[in-house]
């Protein structure tokens, strides 16, 4: 084991500290930086990263990383080391805002330039500082506006690490999710790092049921590999192969029936789409067998609105 080394700032095995991955100016001349926590244990161990906010109003994660690091049980890992990183997109966390000031989304902006864009300057640092001392990571993420995911964490099934890295956190459903262009988790898995993406909650909303299996997921998965000794329940998670969006057919008011998260039968009503002026209400069925895995709050919707996204299992 080795001392880890993060934008000149040292690590040594056995020890915990607070650094900075790096610091970027705005055109106020306000200094920005990006806080890194670090846990050491002496044993050796694999090492874990836990990111979040890479989106600024991604509330829930934020929480869970900040739930994880202040256990006493990570302040003395039993062996490997742990890298958590609450906020990665700072200044969109600043302004409760998804995108960068300059509009574009971080999480497309990887693997970056270290004389790009603010988002590109980020990702690099990420990608060449913190990146090549991990073993794999869980990334959090929140639904966008008004969409609500039940907790789930996001996956490619044909690479046995990921699905073993899942089923290790086991939360209540497991997707198979393909890479997209720009990610941090693409970009990473380039560089044979798994990093999966977990999902729940609706961003700027607080939802706990997604935050409880966020923290127990991270609890089960440094368990697993004898980092800590925690009491954590088991959770059976289910895997979903394919997944579909359900659209409103008319235009009006929304009313969801069916529960987030709950098993679905084809042809069963999930909810009503309702002419604001009494006269109409059209009933939304299941096209198939599945469970629903994020639903969209908004009340009003237009026709082709997506509602409810199902996952499937086949």
């Amino acid at each position: 084991m080795s001392d880890f080394i993060i934008n000149n700032q040292t690590i040594p095995v056995g020890e915990n500290k607070q650094i900075v991955l790096n610091a970027y100016e705005l055109h106020t001349k306000t200094s920005i930086e990006i806080p890194v926590f670090v846990f050491r244990s002496k044993e050796p161990g694999p090492t874990i990263l836990l990111s979040a906010g890479m989106h600024g109003e991604e509330t829930n994660g934020i929480e869970i990383i900040r739930k994880v690091i202040t256990r006493e049980e990570i302040k003395s890992l039993k062996c490997g080391s742990l890298i958590a990183i609450p906020v990665i997109n700072i200044v969109s966390f600043l302004f409760g805002s998804r995108d960068l000031p300059d509009g574009r989304d971080l999480n497309r902006c990887f693997p970056g330039n270290k004389n790009g864009s603010f988002g590109s300057r980020i990702a690099y640092d990420l990608m060449k500082y913190v990146l090549p001392l991990v073993d794999f990571g869980i990334d959090f993420h929140t639904g966008g506006a008004k969409i609500n995911n039940f907790p789930q964490l996001r996956c490619v099934f044909e690479f046995p690490d990921n699905l073993e890295l899942a089923e290790r956190f086991s939360p209540p459903l497991i997707i198979d999710s393909s890479y997209r262009d720009g990610t941090f988790r693409k970009e990473a898995a380039k560089k044979g790092k798994p990093i999966l993406v977990y999902e729940g909650g609706e961003s700027m909303r607080f939802n706990y049921i997604a935050i409880n299996e966020g923290v127990n997921g991270c609890l089960r998965l440094m368990r697993s590999y004898n980092m800590l000794d925690v009491d954590v329940p088991n959770n059976p998670a289910v895997k979903l192969m394919n997944d579909t969006w359900i659209r409103a057919g008319v235009s009006g008011l929304f009313h969801l029936i069916a529960n987030n998260g709950a098993h679905v039968r084809k042809d069963d009503l999930l909810g009503v789409v309702c002419n604001p002026y009494g006269n109409i209400e059209h009933k939304i069925l299941s096209p198939k067998d599945g469970y629903i895995i994020g639903v969209n709050n908004q009340p009003v919707v237009n026709q082709g609105d997506a509602l409810i996204h199902l996952g499937l299992e086949e």
